[in-house]
């Protein structure tokens, strides 16, 4: 920036309004009280959808209250008036990079991961085998998701021992009206009434010290009404790094003793009560998933390799080979980052290439003014307050930069929305999330007196679904 340039406030685009596009906005608003002087900032925090919030939207499942909490945190940052969130433009399509050049000094990518990582296993691409972040999509309402989901299988497996596969896992297997106190849009509940489930198997390839969920997922698990909880003996098995771990980390010491606690509790297929089972197998390595002559074309089955533990904590495969008889498969053992336009992508990582949080082009070099922070920068591994660390790395790399960016041609905060509106972009505010807010509470309020539901069935919100009534209860259209 130029001296002159340096006397205005520096003009920050941030992509993104999940939880790390707004702990990097409000990291930035809080830098101008430590740095003092005459630095001041203005930030427009961009996202693809007509509602903020991102993955605690539309990536967290909707029996989560607590995780869901993060929302009240979020709000009171983007409520106090010093962000501009601007909704439904789409980086790309509605704004190039070279217009964001063009009306801010800095820009921030915090579009996160969205898609599913890749499981390179033959009948990966039968009918029935799904994606875990799809399935999550349609449950939590996406706007840009189809509005149907097959849940046709009486039995399904699911891959992966991480947070995502027991929660698909979990709005698999429990009854729709448990639900429904939740903020669950009415197209997913009437799909989960009707599914015919009764078993549901999770499947890891490792032991039950390397799971990869949390304490609090895991004993979600026990919350659910009449599905019971089966696990099996020979999957128990614990090697010199099993025992250290458990050991020195209070984590793993927890979930191996619910597990064990569940295991001791389990007597076999006569104490099985409930009209539905979670099956949790461990050592486990997927290796086909197949049809059958009866049903081509069509998930049938899904067939495993026994995995033994080497005593370092990986695993080995033993050449026992299992099939188990599933109509769905649903692979949950990762997402994956989606490339953008006019920026470099790490296709093996699924990330925007940065040197803690400075995007880099292909010599390495660092971009000017161009940064990254959440999921894109890292790849989807941590919780979500692992985001408030990774912002605070990319925002004082911005900082140390600020004097030398490329100074926005245009930084007046008028001329960002005078193109939007130019090019018919119909994009939403702030003001516009608080109505669709009220709106959606005012649903739930009213559901109980609806179509004869019982008036003792208190309903946090209905999540509208389609973008388009999204921008009009927005727009007040």
């Amino acid at each position: 920036m130029s001296s002159a340039a340096a006397t205005r406030p520096l003009r920050v685009a941030i992509i993104g309004a999940g939880p790390a596009g707004v702990y990097a906005a409000d990291i930035l608003t809080k830098a101008q009280e430590v740095q003092g002087g005459n630095f001041k900032v203005s930030i427009d925090l961009f996202d693809q959808y007509p509602a903020p919030y991102g993955l605690i939207r539309y990536g967290v499942a909707p029996d989560h209250p607590r995780i869901k909490g993060i929302v009240n945190a979020l709000h009171k940052v983007l409520d106090r008036g010093d962000i501009r969130f601007l909704g439904n433009v789409n980086y790309g399509r509605d704004l190039t990079l070279s217009d964001f050049r063009n009306f801010y000094d800095a820009v921030i990518f915090a579009t996160g991961a969205i898609k599913d990582a890749d499981l390179n296993i033959p009948g990966v691409d039968l009918e029935g085998s799904f994606g875990g972040a799809d399935f999550v999509s349609w449950y939590d309402g996406h706007p840009d998701v189809d509005r149907e989901w097959p849940l046709e299988a009486k039995e399904i497996a699911v891959i992966g021992n991480g947070n995502v596969a027991l929660d698909v896992a979990r709005i698999l297997s429990k009854h729709a009206d448990d639900l429904l106190t939740t903020e669950i849009p009415g197209n997913v509940y009437e799909g989960l009434r009707k599914s015919p489930v009764t078993d549901v198997h999770v499947f890891g390839r490792r032991g039950p010290a390397q799971v990869k969920f949390t304490p609090l997922e895991l004993r979600e698990l026990s919350h659910s009404r009449d599905v019971d909880i089966v696990l099996y003996p020979e999957d128990f098995d614990f090697d010199e790094a099993s025992e250290q771990q458990i050991a020195t980390n209070n984590q793993t010491k927890t979930m191996v003793k619910t597990l064990t606690n569940w295991l001791a509790e389990d007597e076999g297929p006569d104490s099985w009560t409930a009209s539905r089972r979670l099956h949790l197998h461990f050592l486990h390595t997927p290796v086909e998933i197949t049809d059958s002559p009866e049903t081509p074309g069509r998930v049938a089955g899904m067939r495993f390799e026994r995995t033994a533990l080497t005593g370092e904590g990986r695993v080995e495969g033993t050449g026992e080979f299992i099939d188990y008889p599933v109509q769905a498969v649903y692979r949950a053992i990762g997402y994956f980052g989606s490339e953008l336009p006019e920026v470099g992508f790490d296709e093996k990582r699924g990330v925007i290439p940065n040197e803690g949080g400075r995007v880099i082009s292909e010599d390495g070099a660092p971009v000017p003014g161009i940064y990254a922070t959440g999921w894109i920068k890292r790849g989807p591994v941590g919780l979500i307050g692992h985001t408030k660390g990774d912002a605070l790395e990319t925002i004082g790399f911005l900082l140390e930069d600020r004097l030398n960016l490329p100074p926005a041609q245009n930084p007046s905060e008028d001329a960002i929305i005078d193109l939007l509106n130019e090019r018919g972009v119909r994009f939403t505010t702030w003001d516009g999330w608080l109505k669709l807010d009220a709106h959606e509470l005012k649903l739930g309020t009213n559901y109980a007196h609806d179509g004869g539901n019982p008036p003792e069935l208190v309903r946090e919100r209905v999540k509208v679904v389609p973008r388009e009534e999204m921008i009009a209860v927005s727009r007040g259209e």
